[in-house]
């Protein structure tokens, strides 16, 4: 029998934009003529929760429940009948369909307000006077989130806008509380995803349902729906795969998973996928499988008897945005860092360039894993017909390029690409803090619509970035943010501490790395992380040499991921999570830059090793490099035009050209002696990123030589061609 396939996200990812996983997979099974409808529950349920219906059941379950509530969650129950009157036209105003509303909420009284509204009182410094939408969209994002106390209190301590029940799926070693709290009673959230359930398997009937769970928090969810559709659909099968089982699953060996699954694959979908469809349409033996777990005479198998190889980039299809409800995502700002408003507010196709990382040699990074360790870039001529194609089918020109760490070359090339087709797209991607970004690529990629970039400083520790294996140095990290932020693209620094052997002084010496970047103004956005070391990463894999010891040497048999260590050779970290958060907040708004490191800690730190300006020196900091003729020449602006002049000076005549070229903000004018103007003038339109031959910096050194005698050198670098290099003429 032909299978009906209903690709599933489970609660909860993102409020703003689907999680792309079933996308891609749709994407995959049309290329196999293959039927599949997907659906994300995550965000149905939170428009089923936050509406006039919804919230009128969650305040009769609190009356009938009558729980113990503190005096915040009274408030809110009490004003009960407020949030019930206003909770369609805030939602409706964060799906961007209720403009109007932002100046009642703006002006008036309109919003209930209970705790969460305590962080509001000066909201000028952040949004103006002329940031009313943005303002009320972060008010309405604290009344959800008030709400959203209040469920966590008084009827499910699971919930959470961006995941659910969190804590059971993360380093599970064992099944045993997943288990026990799948057996219990549905809650009140619970009730509603399932109720959604139903409805798409009465619609759909699908005879294969598929769950992907790419975080701990999607995890309980899917296995509750699984439960529920073993029990009303037991001959549907279900699966499930994802990022979660990708890197905590590899061992696995718990039957009891299979009470609420059928089968659970490994890695990049596609090959597994479409073996197990062929298997239960009759045409696969069992054997035969990819990457796939599922239970066999009560106990566990691995089953990877397939011959089929990995879907190359290109065979795997353009990701497939239909069926998600896409106009009904909630765009919410959260206004203490930068980009997690990117990430939260406005809606973004989700693309990847490249499978794997280019760089693949970190050492705290799942390196050993597939989705990391095999790299395979796509070619730009299909990413852009892809990238067209979602904008066709979506009306959205936003896109989130979720690779590990985007290839500078194939940024370049997509760049390139995206100009000479002329395409309207703003994106945004995460990369490596490495010297190809130079501030020429950095202004082309500007160009083609990049608003922003994250990149991993980690340690922000010359000595500790050597441990990691980054490949860089806090000088080369300060250079290349300076470079995005010159060209007008937003820098975000992943942030880490509590890596091994990382001494107190190191710490406090990293923050001051930071300090120093957030004052010299070259990053914008950073979040500190706590190093967790996994199983699958060179530390993992190689303790001993990193000089950690792991505790929890007995694997589960369930998940296995998070190692539990102690590192007798460095400093107490926890110690300095919060001295290293408050800080980076103020820092992130322009406050406290000039406070003693120490204020920021309730306990004795020492004093920073660097020196004050340290970064400002590496940003201004220049080495001769001598530029290589390969390098081609591009020019971004419009055709120039030239008038001819003589100059005067001191009894003697100087023939000279001024050339007008016109970019989007205003006309450059420069003057060059006439024979170099003409030249110039001539050879620009070889510059045009039009042409698909384009001219190198060694041809055109040689074309200038032969053509005006004079020093070519001398002349890229006048005040003149230097203006130009800082507006568009390009050496890529």
């Amino acid at each position: 029998m032909r299978q009906k396939v209903l690709l599933i996200t489970p609660p909860f990812t993102q409020l703003n934009t689907p999680y792309p996983a079933t996308a891609y997979l749709k994407g995959f099974l049309n290329t196999k003529s293959i039927h599949s409808v997907q659906c994300d529950l995550g965000i149905e349920t939170i428009l089923a929760l936050f509406s006039f219906e919804g919230l009128t059941d969650l305040f009769r379950e609190i009356a009938i429940k009558n729980p113990e509530m503190s005096a915040n969650s009274m408030r809110i129950f009490n004003l009960r009948e407020r949030y019930i009157q206003t909770i369609d036209q805030v939602i409706a105003l964060l799906q961007g369909k209720n403009a109007t509303l932002a100046h009642l909420i703006c002006n008036c009284d309109f919003l209930p307000e209970a705790s969460r509204f305590a962080t509001s009182e000066d909201l000028e410094w952040a949004f103006g006077s002329m940031g009313i939408q943005d303002k009320a969209k972060h008010l309405a994002t604290l009344y959800l989130e008030d709400l959203s106390d209040l469920i966590k209190e008084a009827v499910d301590p699971h919930f959470g806008f961006s995941r659910y029940a969190e804590r059971l799926g993360r380093s599970a070693a064992t099944f045993d509380e997943i288990n026990e709290t799948l057996l219990a009673s549905n809650s009140f959230i619970d009730k509603i995803l399932l109720g959604l359930l139903h409805e798409k398997i009465v619609s759909v009937k699908p005879t294969l349902i598929a769950f992907s769970v790419p975080f701990p928090g999607n995890l309980y969810s899917a296995l509750k729906c699984g439960q529920w559709i073993k029990k009303h659909f037991p001959t549907m099968k279900i699966v499930m795969g994802g990022g979660f089982a990708n890197t905590e699953l590899r061992s696995l060996n718990e039957p009891r998973v299979f009470n609420y699954l059928d089968f659970i694959t490994l890695d990049d979908g596609e090959a597994p996928f479409l073996n197990l469809i062929e298997y239960l349409e009759g045409n696969r033996e069992k054997m035969d499988l990819k990457r796939t777990f599922t239970l066999e005479e009560g106990k566990v198998v691995y089953l990877n008897g397939s011959l089929q190889k990995e879907f190359s980039q290109v065979e795997t299809g353009t990701p497939d945005y239909s069926d998600f409800m896409l106009n009904s995502y909630l765009s919410v700002i959260e206004i203490a860092n930068p980009m997690h408003r990117l990430w939260s507010d406005g809606r973004w196709n989700k693309l990847t360039l490249a499978h794997g990382c280019y760089w693949g040699r970190c050492t705290f990074c799942d390196t050993s894993l597939d989705y990391i360790g095999r790299y395979e870039p796509n070619t730009v001529q299909v990413l852009c017909d892809r990238i067209e194609k979602i904008i066709g089918q979506t009306g959205e020109i936003g896109f989130h390029f979720v690779d590990e760490a985007a290839p500078p070359a194939l940024l370049k090339a997509l760049a390139l690409e995206i100009i000479r087709r002329k395409i309207t797209v703003v994106w945004w991607t995460n990369i490596r803090f490495e010297q190809s970004f130079t501030f020429d690529l950095c202004y082309l990629l500007r160009e083609s619509g990049c608003i922003a970039v994250s990149g991993g400083l980690e340690v922000a520790s010359d000595r500790l970035l050597g441990m990691i294996n980054k490949g860089v140095s806090v000088a080369k990290v300060a250079r290349v943010a300076d470079n995005f932020t010159r060209a007008g693209i937003m820098v975000h620094a992943y942030l880490m501490y509590g890596f091994p052997t990382q001494t107190t002084q190191e710490t406090i010496d990293s923050l001051e790395v930071v300090r120093q970047l957030f004052e010299a103004g070259v990053v914008q956005s950073g979040f500190w992380h706590h190093f967790a070391m996994t199983a699958h990463s060179p530390i993992g894999l190689n303790p001993a040499q990193f000089k950690v010891k792991i505790e929890n040497t007995i694997p589960g048999i369930f998940a296995n991921n998070d190692m539990i260590h102690s590192d007798p050779m460095g400093a107490d970290h926890d110690l300095f999570s919060e001295g290293l958060r408050n800080s980076l907040f103020n820092y992130m708004h322009g406050i406290g830059l000039d406070i003693s490191l120490s204020g920021w800690f309730d306990f004795k730190v020492p004093r920073t090793t660097l020196v004050p300006g340290l970064i400002r020196q590496h940003i201004n900091y220049e080495t001769f490099e001598s530029i290589s003729s390969s390098l081609k020449i591009s020019w971004l602006g419009g055709a120039p035009s030239i008038r001819y002049f003589t100059r005067k000076k001191k009894n003697q005549a100087f023939e000279m050209g001024e050339l007008t070229f016109p970019t989007k903000k205003l006309d450059l004018k420069i003057q060059l002696k006439q024979e170099e103007g003409k030249w110039l003038i001539a050879h620009i339109p070889e510059f045009s990123i039009g042409n698909s031959v384009q001219t190198t910096f060694g041809e055109l050194e040689k074309s200038f030589v032969e053509q005006t005698g004079g020093d070519f050198v001398l002349f890229w670098n006048s005040p003149a061609v230097k203006l130009l290099r800082k507006n568009g003429l390009l050496m890529l």
